[in-house]
Formats: structure tokens, C-alpha cells, sequence
């Protein structure tokens, strides 16, 4: 097969969540399939440390698509264009975005609808094209890649798109996520945390992630356990942080919350690995990548009982509602206070993370991919 990927998102030095989404499947499937040509393109220059096969041919095509004009720009008549020049016979987009004009067997990764429950929550350059096109989009493809059975339900309830067109295929975690000597640990944290243990968040600071209330109930923390734990949050700041600057602002114990911003891909397993547990209560995720790669370095999990989140941690985490500051609290002091209940989360992220693997995922994308082709 000739086969097309949307890799705009392989960012140098920038990759972040759907980036990762797309080069681990992309390595994958061009290295499990030799036998297929596969036509990678760019809207501007790729990475240059990201190494693929002769098989893969990586192509870059302006403009860059960073506003609504350009996205149409370049999903509906540049690439069509291409499509056509280099005789492309599926197409697969893993970023929400396809193109509506070409004729290409395409499948469509939907990662979750945050755009269509909390426009509010992205910036309104975005937010109407998000609103207008990703329906559409979910419409026109041959399949539609959700992921998460969550996800799934979502997509068919907001959008009444039928259940056999949408395949369920989760994400895995990178093979770097695995649990950390006691000597690291002690190096990250003099690190990251003036030597002290710590709970960490990591992900984009947006308004969804609910870190407001997460500082809060890391205060209510602080002063019930009279622990020196920090607490570290490691992410790009994003959009509608909801009270957050303001929660930081009046925390008593503001100098022990440490902002990293954006972590390095060598440092985000040991920081995470390192970590007394992580702290992840997000209102409303499609999957909640970081709970399964803490699942993979031995780090006790915290999340919501929201959404995906308790579909991907099954028994290995403890839920909380994310709504419910003393609920949060109480967890975090659990695991500071109980030795047996986190080695117990430990063993159970053992048997649950054994159901994520990215050699999976890109099977059963190759399944697709070759199912659509053949119409």
C-alpha cells in the first residue's frame, strides 16, 4: 500500500502528547510493514533526529498550519494535491483533523471532544473551527479512531455517529517509562525538590486539568500531615487556568510548589519514576496518557473518577472526584501515610498497564488502514 500520514505534529524539541501519539504508531508501522511505501507529510521542517526506514518518504508542504485559514488551506487543497502527485491509496490523521475534499480512504484519530464540551476552554481563533469542522470530520472518514472505549461512547452520544464505523485502539506508553533506581531518585530529588519526597502533576496547564483545586488540596495537605512533600507540576502553561495564579498566589506553602514548565524527554521518566505518587484530576480526559506511563514506572496514581480515567487505571489507582477538595486530600495523605497501600497500587499497575502497548496499537491501525484501502 502507499500510504499517507498527517505528521505535522512532530515538532522538534516540542513533542508532546498527540506528537508522541503519532511517532510511536508511525515508527511502528513503517518498520512492521516494509513491504508498504509510506508518505509522511510535514507542514514545515520535520525533526531531524527522528530516524524512519527507506520506506518512508518525508515530505514538507507550506504553509504552516497553525491558525483556521491555514488548517483549511492545507487539509483541503494541499494535501488532495498531494495525494494525487504521489498516487496515496489510504490516508490516516491522528490529530483530529482530516481533509473533507479528498476522495482517500482516511482514518481519524479523535483523541476526545474536549472542543465540543468546553469551547470556552480554547482560544477563540480556534474554537470556531473546532466547533464547525471536527463533526464533519468524524462524518467523512472511513473509520474513526477513538481512544478509549469512554471515547467511544462520547462520539456516538454527542454526535450519533454509529458505533461500527468508530474502533477502539488505546494508547501504549514509550518504552523510556520504567521504574527508576532508589540512587536516581534520590539524584531527581535534589533535583527537582530540594531533596524532599514529592507529588507530581504532569500535562498541559489547562483548565480541564483542574489544578486550582489541586493546589488547594495540597494545602489542606500541608496542614493536616505537617509533611514536608512538595509538590512539582511539570507542563506547558495552556488555556483558562480557571483561579490557578490565584490559588498559587494564597497557597501557605506556594515556595514548596515547584513549576517546571516544559520537562525534557530524558528527565520526564525519572521525574515521574522518582515521584511519592502522581496527582492526575483532571475533569475530563479522552485517555490520561500520564496515568498509564506512571503505571509503568512503579509510581503510585491519584486520579479522577471522571471520564477515561478510571477505564485505564482499573484497580490500580485510587479515584477521587475532582470535585471534591477533601476527597483529594485524603488520597494524598493515604499515600503518604501507608506504605502497603502504595506498594498494593504498584502491584496491581503491574497487571493492569500489561493491556497498553503501542505494538498493539499500530497493529490493529494496520488492520484498519488495510481494511478501508481495500473499498
Amino acid at each position: 500500500m502507499r500510504i499517507a500520514i498527517n505528521t505535522r505534529l512532530l515538532l522538534p524539541g516540542r513533542l508532546e502528547g498527540m506528537g508522541w501519539y503519532t511517532y510511536e504508531l508511525c515508527k511502528r508501522l513503517s518498520e512492521v510493514h516494509p513491504e508498504d511505501e509510506f508518505f509522511f507529510f510535514f507542514d514545515r521542517p520535520h525533526d531531524p533526529t527522528l530516524k524512519f526506514g527507506p520506506n518512508v518518504k518525508m515530505i514538507v508542504l507550506g504553509p504552516k498550519a497553525r491558525f483556521a485559514p491555514t488548517y483549511w488551506w492545507w487539509f483541503e487543497v494541499v494535501l488532495p494535491k498531494a495525494f494525487k502527485k504521489y498516487g496515496i491509496e489510504v490516508f490516516f490523521s491522528p490529530d483530529n483533523f482530516c481533509s473533507l475534499r479528498s476522495p482517500v480512504p482516511t482514518a481519524l484519530t479523535i483523541h476526545d471532544l474536549s472542543p465540543l464540551h468546553f469551547p470556552e476552554q480554547f482560544a477563540f481563533i480556534h474554537r470556531w473551527h473546532y466547533l464547525y469542522y471536527m463533526p464533519k470530520f468524524m462524518k467523512r472518514a472511513e473509520r474513526v479512531i477513538s481512544v478509549s472505549n469512554y471515547g467511544k461512547a462520547d462520539i456516538q452520544k454527542t454526535l450519533g455517529i454509529a458505533g461500527d464505523k468508530i474502533v477502539v485502539i488505546s494508547n501504549g506508553a514509550r518504552a523510556n517509562f520504567v521504574p527508576i533506581s532508589n540512587e536516581v531518585q534520590v539524584q531527581i530529588r535534589t533535583q527537582f525538590s530540594a531533596g524532599e519526597p514529592y507529588f507530581v502533576f504532569i500535562g498541559s496547564l489547562n483548565g480541564r486539568k483542574n489544578l486550582a483545586r489541586l493546589v488547594q488540596a495540597y494545602g489542606l495537605f500541608r496542614q493536616n500531615c505537617k509533611s514536608s512533600v512538595k509538590l512539582v507540576l511539570a507542563g506547558r502553561r495552556g488555556w483558562q487556568l480557571q483561579g490557578f495564579d490565584e490559588a498559587l498566589q494564597n497557597s501557605p506553602f506556594r515556595e514548596d510548589i515547584h513549576l517546571l514548565d516544559y520537562v525534557e524527554e530524558v528527565d520526564l521518566p525519572r521525574l515521574l519514576g522518582s515521584a511519592l505518587g502522581l496527582v492526575y484530576v483532571s475533569t475530563f480526559e479522552g485517555f490520561g496518557l500520564p496515568v498509564l506511563e506512571a503505571m509503568c514506572c512503579d509510581t503510585p496514581v491519584i486520579c479522577s473518577n471522571a471520564s477515561a480515567l478510571p477505564e485505564v487505571v482499573g484497580d490500580a489507582a485510587l479515584l477521587v472526584d475532582p470535585y471534591d477538595l477533601n476527597n483529594i486530600t485524603e488520597a494524598m495523605s493515604r499515600l503518604w501515610h501507608e506504605p502497603g497501600l502504595r506498594q498494593t497500587l504498584i502491584e496491581q499497575a503491574r497487571l493492569q498497564r500489561q493491556s497498553y502497548s503501542w505494538d498493539y496499537a499500530a497493529e490493529d491501525l494496520y488492520a484498519v488502514l488495510k481494511e478501508i484501502a481495500k473499498r
